[in-house]
């Protein structure tokens, strides 16, 4: 794709970080921008703000771990626009702490979101992609932490390996099969945004429940993991870089039909390749997926 110019993209997770980032360099090469979130306020400024800049704009909210609610962003985006090229399923949330203090409450909620999300977006969306017969693109967030095993964040870890699979599943079934439909995963070190405080959208019944071995001091002890997270990447992935650097490595992936979307690649690269040297020389994990 080569011009996104009069195309229509939506993107979840739109209202804040990354997705609003995107949202935002889609709009200014002239897309249509269907802006999917769960945070009505944040949406609301978002498609206030877009619409006040003059960009062609519909906000949705939705809840991405719904394939109901998914569907229905879907059938929205049709009804406005009439067609739908870009799908960016950005959405995500993350949590903290040792695997074992990990609760069912919160393996629904990060794979929910994270997981099911991009599951359900691939259901929903090809489809209508493939029928349209156009050139269109799929861009599936994972993380830096799809490729290696970050200490203290197996929810996250698992939900975003997951999905650096799924996509390459994906391109590899959609060239088989003959479909003009391109496919990126992104694969982002430490962004400034809000992921930190994702709590802030956790429904109400994904709390803790009467099993849980979690007490009331996650919240902290999850702060301080990602206090210690945030020194890591700093000081091991050339520090933090805005959203909007992102959403540019996003939209020249699209352009230059790129796979892999990797901000912080020299790191990346250093600790996948650890990794897989861990696999093929059959040795124990190396601490934190590489060197320090």
């Amino acid at each position: 794709m080569k011009n996104v110019a009069g195309k229509v993209a939506v993107v979840t997770g739109g209202a804040s970080g990354i997705g609003r980032a995107v949202a935002a360099r889609f709009a200014a090469a002239g897309a249509n921008v269907v802006i999917a979130d769960i945070e009505q306020g944040a949406l609301d400024q978002t498609v206030d703000d877009f619409g006040r800049a003059g960009h062609a704009v519909l906000g949705v909210r939705c809840d991405v771990s719904d394939g109901d609610s998914v569907q229905a962003l879907a059938d929205l985006t049709i009804a406005k626009f009439g067609a739908v090229h870009i799908l960016h399923n950005n959405a995500g949330v993350g949590i903290g702490g040792p695997i074992w203090t990990h609760s069912t409450a919160d393996w629904e909620w990060v794979l929910g979101v994270n997981l099911w999300g991009v599951i359900h977006g691939i259901r929903v969306f090809v489809p209508l992609m493939i029928e349209q017969g156009l050139p269109a693109h799929v861009v599936n967030t994972a993380s830096m932490a799809g490729l290696i095993s970050i200490p203290n964040l197996a929810a996250y870890n698992v939900s975003k390996h997951s999905v650096v699979t799924m996509s390459e599943t994906l391109a590899r079934d959609l060239a088989i099969a003959g479909h003009d439909i391109g496919v990126s995963v992104l694969c982002p070190g430490l962004v400034s945004t809000n992921i930190f405080e994702s709590q802030r959208n956790r429904p109400p019944d994904l709390t803790a429940t009467a099993d849980d071995q979690v007490s009331a001091s996650l919240e902290g002890m999850m702060s301080r993991v990602d206090k210690q997270a945030r020194r890591d990447a700093s000081s091991s992935f050339n520090g933090m870089i805005t959203p909007d650097a992102v959403a540019n490595d996003v939209f020249d992936a699209i352009i230059d039909e790129r796979f892999y979307i990797l901000t912080h690649p020299e790191s990346t690269h250093e600790r996948v390749r650890t990794r897989m040297n861990d696999i093929v020389e059959d040795r124990q994990p190396s601490p934190l997926g590489g060197p320090q």
